[in-house]
């Protein structure tokens, strides 16, 4: 459109050039006109030097300026036609170039409208942009937050898992105890049983003595009568006195069963004591767990691991030893049975590399604790760290791999993760 404009510009232009030039050429024509009157006027010949052709020329010099001034009018009504039609044809471009600057004019305003919703539309897709980069900062949080709450659960899962397998053998220790105490118990009703027989039966001697000392008080008696009486009641007492020896006899018989009964009752109250002491035994063996394990990074074969761009869950699988089965070779946790101190060891091997170094954190509950870490660009190296913790009932202690880490392992067991318990708490 701004070239069509620029053309048409030109054409009138042009035109209005040639209409300015057309009066300069009528000036010119007219000038010429006059001049070749003049010279024809100041051409005087003398009549007596005139020969036919010279007069001759008076008369086509008329006709030569007949013939011109024809062909000046002629010319001259032709530019005036020319001059009239170029009139007409300019208004006519005058009225279109009006028409095209109002075309310009609105196509300018709607160019200027285009404008501004360009800027509308980009400062809205700026601030769409703005808030698409602050959602996906949005997401990456909620992606990471997922993660951690991923990684929590599988931890509290873990933990719930130990706590109900802890619960499952408290339970059966709980039946074995139970068992074992109905069993003593049994026992124990079985000895309270004899000793209330005993008892009754002390009682019964008891009264029996009593019955004896009455008699044997009676017995006196009658022999101080029967002293005061005299001899002639000798033959009596002599028979109150074999009697009263036999019930000394019984006296000595009862003393030696109240003795072989209170022995009795001593060996019974020792066995209870026995008893006691043997369920206190089962129930600091209930109380005290026994843990330790130890185990190397691949189950079989050999090779590298990593790196990864996150910090990785590292499960060994190779369990050499699990006492107490604290530590899981599926998931790589080692879940606390009981509250106390435990001892952690790991060691890390790899071959060196430029741009990978070998690493591996202890993590407990989710908090990077120690770690473990070494970088050589060539040959074969290790590292490894160790520590110590107070640990509650459940607590989930496991290793990471540092991220851009490498790590290396095989058959000869070159990276491991190890730990025990040194005391209850």
């Amino acid at each position: 459109m701004n070239t069509e404009t620029s053309r048409t510009e030109q054409t009138v232009t042009l035109r209005m050039e040639m209409t300015m030039c057309f009066p300069l050429l009528l000036l010119i024509c007219s000038l010429c006109t006059a001049k070749l009157q003049t010279e024809s006027d100041n051409h005087i010949i003398p009549l007596g030097d005139q020969t036919e052709a010279e007069r001759r020329e008076p008369t086509n010099a008329a006709d030569q300026q007949q013939r011109c001034t024809q062909d000046i009018h002629a010319v001259l009504r032709e530019m005036s036609a020319s001059l009239a039609e170029q009139r007409v044809e300019i208004r006519h471009l005058q009225r279109e170039n009006e028409v095209q600057a109002a075309q310009l004019r609105e196509q300018k305003i709607e160019v200027e409208k285009l404008k501004q919703q360009l800027q509308a539309q980009t400062a809205g897709l700026i601030s769409i942009k703005a808030r698409t980069d602050v959602t996906e900062n949005q997401v990456e949080a909620l992606k990471r937050d997922g993660e951690a709450q991923t990684a929590e659960l599988i931890s509290i899962k873990a933990r719930a898992n130990v706590t109900e397998n802890q619960v499952e053998a408290l339970k059966r220790d709980g039946e074995a105890q139970t068992a074992e105490l109905i069993s003593i118990k049994a026992r124990t009703d079985v000895t309270e049983n004899q000793v209330e027989a005993l008892k009754r039966d002390g009682e019964a001697q008891t009264a029996e003595l009593i019955s004896i000392k009455a008699r044997t008080d009676i017995t006196e008696n009658q022999v101080e009568a029967l002293k005061r009486d005299g001899e002639a009641q000798t033959a009596e007492l002599i028979s109150i006195k074999a009697r009263t020896d036999v019930t000394e006899n019984q006296v000595e018989a009862l003393k030696r069963d109240g003795e072989a009964q209170t022995a009795e009752l001593i060996s019974i109250k020792a066995r209870t004591n026995v008893t006691e002491n043997q369920v206190e035994a089962l129930k600091r063996d209930g109380d005290v767990k026994q843990v330790a394990f130890s185990a190397s990074l691949l189950a079989s074969g050999g090779g590298d691991i990593g790196p990864f761009n996150t910090h990785t869950l590292l499960v060994f699988r190779h369990v050499v030893t699990n006492i107490g089965n604290a530590y899981n070779p599926n998931t790589g946790f080692f879940i606390a049975p009981v509250r106390g101190a435990y001892h952690f060891e790991f060691y890390v091997g790899a071959h060196g590399h430029a741009s990978h170094a070998s690493g591996a954190v202890l993590v407990k509950n989710g908090e990077h604790i120690f770690i473990a870490y070494e970088h050589q660009p060539s040959h074969y190296g290790s590292t490894a760290n160790g520590v110590t913790l107070p640990l509650e009932v459940g607590d989930v202690v496991y290793m990471r791999q540092w991220h851009n880490s490498r790590i290396f392992d095989n058959e000869n067991h070159h990276t491991t993760f190890s730990g025990h318990l040194i005391f209850t708490m």
